[in-house]
């Protein structure tokens, strides 16, 4: 069954929070936190804090977490606490729930997960546990995982320093900009399905698994991360200043009209590029070179919104 409804709201449970410090307010956050252990106890759960660092070792807190029977990780944090948390997760019989406090917050809007915190904690008890597909890439730095999107090109050259200065860094702008002027388009070719193959000259090329991305840019439907199918976009006939100026308009990128922009769907994508493209995977830098992506199917089990329940229309003059 790929949706499970929750109604378990009678009985104390174990669960992990793993929250971000660093996501939101730093001021914020202590109190943050409290609020969070006071709403989780509320709802009969029993949670088990550990704090995020820089080098947190995810895999080993997942893993000695679930030797000590707890087996639902609340992630509190934004799309990159998320998707690490995942990873490590990935094929498991355990269950996320996610409490976004981060900037974009895309995976929580692309799975209807409220972004005010009691809605969100409510969700963990009265949503869906609902299986999710996730990504895998492989390349000459490695396989890893991603939930939310890979990135080849353009955003992936620009995304550190963009980063830096999205969170005060003013100091990064230069690097910024000497980065975006200096880059050249690549000639990509890509292979879907290991059939179709498409050639073009471009700066960008995105991979995803879930409908929003970015500054909320929709670049898929809505349930793009059970359809069993990665969303490929191409940007080929785009100029550098027209791809930022859409990354800070914040749009949908797969308009119908738009023929700067070309979306294929596939099960596993090769890619390679002259120049050599850098290639990033949620947030984590992956060098240059070719690459492969594939989907894997329902690896991922979360916590989710519950649909509203359909209104049954009478029809007019029906007294019953």
């Amino acid at each position: 069954m790929e949706k499970e409804t929750y109604f378990t709201d009678k009985r104390r449970r174990r669960v992990k929070l793993i929250f971000n410090p660093a996501s939101g307010s730093a001021n914020a956050s202590p109190v943050q936190l409290m609020d969070i252990i006071s709403m989780l106890q509320q709802w009969k759960y029993v949670p088990e804090v550990y704090l995020t660092e820089p080098d947190s070792d995810f895999a080993r807190m997942v893993k000695d977490t679930t030797a000590q029977g707890v087996n639902m990780f609340v992630v509190c944090g934004g799309d990159g606490t998320v998707s690490a948390v995942a990873r490590e997760m990935k094929g498991l019989p355990a269950t996320m729930g996610i409490i976004p406090t981060g900037t974009q917050n895309n995976v929580a809007l692309s799975l209807n997960i409220p972004r005010d915190i009691p809605s969100a904690i409510a969700v963990l008890r009265t949503g869906e546990r609902t299986k999710i597909d996730m990504g895998l890439l492989g390349c000459a730095a490695g396989r890893t995982s991603f939930l939310e999107i890979c990135s080849a090109g353009l955003l992936s050259s620009i995304f550190s320093a963009g980063d830096d200065i999205q969170h005060g860094h003013l100091e990064r702008v230069g690097d910024f900009l000497s980065t975006l002027v200096s880059l050249t388009p690549s000639r990509i070719k890509i292979l879907l399905d290991g059939k179709r193959e498409i050639v073009r000259m471009g700066h960008l090329v995105l991979v995803t698994n879930m409908p929003y991305v970015g500054r909320h840019y929709q670049v898929g439907e809505t349930a793009a991360f059970r359809d069993g199918l990665l969303d490929v976009l191409i940007f080929s006939n785009l100029s550098k200043l027209n791809l930022l100026g859409r990354a800070f308009r914040g749009a949908k990128l797969s308009e119908p009209e738009d023929s700067g922009i070309e979306h294929f769907h596939a099960r596993t994508v090769d890619m390679e590029a002259a120049p050599p493209m850098r290639l990033m995977a949620d947030g984590i830098a992956l060098g240059e070179g070719p690459v492969h992506i594939e989907l894997q199917r329902r690896t991922l089990a979360v916590m989710t919104k519950a649909p509203e329940p359909k209104r049954i229309k009478r029809p007019i003059g029906d007294g019953k």
